[in-house]
């Protein structure tokens, strides 16, 4: 399934798909996370978390172009478990080109995580994502923070459900 987790203002999407990271990685599956400019991906915050950034693969490209044909290079090879596309404020991908990265990650039995910047009243990255949600991060007690996947979008189970994701807060936030 193509899942998009979304949002914008304090989200916590790149905290979220850390977590997402650390059970790939916990399950001996390797993972590719491809990144545009602009990005706050910040491999010492993802160490911190616990990711092996030794095995972890990060493409940067220019665009969503060759974003999209990193991403359909990496699933075509059938060698990772997890891929994530972190698409930025402007991104965007065909249909076609979601359709494909799609047959390609089912193919290979791979996940495919889109992270958008994109409110929760906007619409979604395509009709092809079966899965939509946000990560929101609220303040608790003793100074930290919890993150909470609330889904915007699921074929599957239907909107509505939220899930806590248990996080390990990067250094700035602590």
């Amino acid at each position: 399934r193509l899942t998009e987790l979304s949002g914008v203002g304090a989200v916590a999407s790149l905290t979220a798909v850390t977590a997402l990271v650390l059970e790939a990685q916990g399950r001996g599956e390797p993972c590719a996370w491809i990144v545009q400019p602009g990005s706050s991906f910040f491999p010492p915050d993802l160490a911190d978390s616990g990711v092996d950034l030794d095995a972890l693969v990060v493409v940067r490209v220019r665009d969503a172009i060759t974003l999209a044909r990193a991403a359909d290079t990496l699933l075509r090879s059938g060698s990772f478990g997890l891929v994530i596309l972190e698409l930025g404020p402007d991104g965007e991908l065909a249909t076609a080109t979601q359709g494909r990265l799609l047959g390609l990650a089912q193919h290979h039995d791979a996940a495919l995580i889109a992270i958008t910047a994109r409110s929760c009243n906007a619409a979604s990255l395509g009709s092809i994502v079966s899965l939509r949600a946000e990560a929101v991060r609220e303040r608790v007690r003793g100074g930290g923070f919890q993150v909470t996947v609330r889904a915007l979008k699921d074929k599957r189970r239907g909107p509505g459900w939220s899930q806590p994701v248990a996080v390990v807060a990067p250094a700035g936030l602590r």
